[in-house]
């Protein structure tokens, strides 16, 4: 039986099995998730996490201010430490004054190298906490690209391991057909009775 395809005529292969036929769409299905489902989880993922990050830094501003300390010991016995990348930094005594409650004290984190007496800005919160500063759209973006990789990522290794099982198991069925078409067809190919 001869069938029409773009314009070419195609014969049917004698050899070719329904498993060949439905490996070979499974390969196109996941050509086409790879290609287009993926990058939209990926898409999807980094819309939600962007919407997210800027709820929280909207939430920090509002939360957080920056004030001006006096340092009351130095940092020179304290251990340096460097959070993200930024400027190492030690936790130090400070002193400031809040209008209506005077003189506050707290921990708080100041450049390495600070002296005592020396006046510095930190952020707190509103319970007079050291913190760190509100995100910035730089960090808002990072958090974006770096969810938005690892929901393609996730989604490839999710295909990727789908496509694995699914063609494990077709390549059982396969072997188990051509194993059932030699045993019926064996006989008269090499002259043995069955």
């Amino acid at each position: 039986m001869r069938s029409q395809v773009s314009g070419r005529r195609r014969r049917p292969n004698p050899l070719r099995r329904r498993s060949d036929v439905m490996a070979t769409w499974t390969l196109r299905a996941v050509a086409v998730l790879l290609v287009v489902v993926a990058p939209l989880i990926g898409v999807a993922a980094g819309w939600w996490a962007h919407d997210d990050a800027r709820t929280t830094a909207r939430e920090q501003r509002a939360d957080r201010r920056q004030v001006r300390v006096e340092v009351v010991d130095g940092t020179s016995e304290a251990l340096p430490t460097a959070h993200g990348g930024r400027q190492p930094s030690a936790e130090v005594t400070v002193r400031w004054t809040e209008p209506g409650d005077g003189a506050r004290t707290a921990m708080a984190r100041v450049p390495v190298g600070t002296r005592a007496g020396e006046t510095v800005r930190v952020w707190l919160d509103s319970r007079g906490r050291s913190v760190a500063p509100p995100a910035d759209g730089t960090a808002i973006w990072q958090h974006t690209v770096t969810v938005g990789v690892c929901a393609t990522a996730g989604a490839v290794a999710v295909i990727l391991l789908g496509h694995a099982v699914v063609r494990h198991a077709a390549m059982r069925r396969r072997l188990g057909e051509w194993e059932r078409d030699w045993a019926r067809i064996e006989p008269d190919w090499t002259r043995r009775r069955a």
